[in-house]
């Protein structure tokens, strides 16, 4: 599930840099979305290599990704060791992955959401690091801004890279995932 803000008004925003590398996904494999019927969300199923895999991106606001999430885990039986959910994070740096398993919502509402949906967190995250906003900027205004352009070269490396772990995860699992991403630093 990548974690996203409906609308033309939000799209390629750091906050919706979860929604944007599910998407280079589905893209990468020809898949498409497709409104969901009792789930709040666009869905795309693929198969990557013998596993099958249910991409999602919500069509809720990211404080309300929960009402997506549980749903989607319940209509298809899966066990939170088999979620993965992509979201930004302002304190990872600018342009780098991490994988976790469970903890908090690092004060990520979208993440706080699922965590009380589900009534669990031990599922696994993929953090896109997008930087602390600069000076005193307030971090929900920060978060809902375009990256600069100065910017693109390393978000477009970085949802490329953030394709390929989810990839990893859906083939070996969250441990393989977690290894093979590290933290993906711009520029290699």
């Amino acid at each position: 599930m990548g974690l996203r803000n409906p609308g033309e008004g939000y799209e390629h925003t750091r906050h919706n840099l979860g929604g944007d590398i599910v998407t280079t996904l589905a893209a990468r494999h020809g898949a498409r979305f497709k409104k969901a019927r009792r789930i709040r969300a666009d869905m795309a199923e693929l198969r990557l290599g013998d596993t099958r895999a249910v991409l999602a991106r919500p069509v809720t606001f990211m404080n309300e990704s929960g009402q997506a999430v549980a749903p989607l885990v319940r209509y298809f039986g899966i066990g939170l060791d088999r979620v993965l959910i992509v979201h930004d994070d302002i304190d990872l740096p600018f342009a780098r992955l991490r994988v976790q398993e469970g903890g908090g919502s690092g004060g990520n509402r979208g993440v706080a959401s699922i965590i009380r949906s589900l009534g669990d967190e031990a599922f696994w995250r993929l953090k896109c690091g997008v930087g602390r906003p600069p000076g005193r900027m307030d971090p929900a205004a920060f978060v809902l801004k375009s990256f600069a352009k100065k910017e693109q070269d390393d978000i477009d490396l970085l949802r490329q890279y953030g394709a390929d772990i989810i990839e990893v995860f859906v083939a070996a699992g969250g441990a393989e995932a977690r290894q093979r991403a590290g933290e993906i630093v711009r520029g290699q």
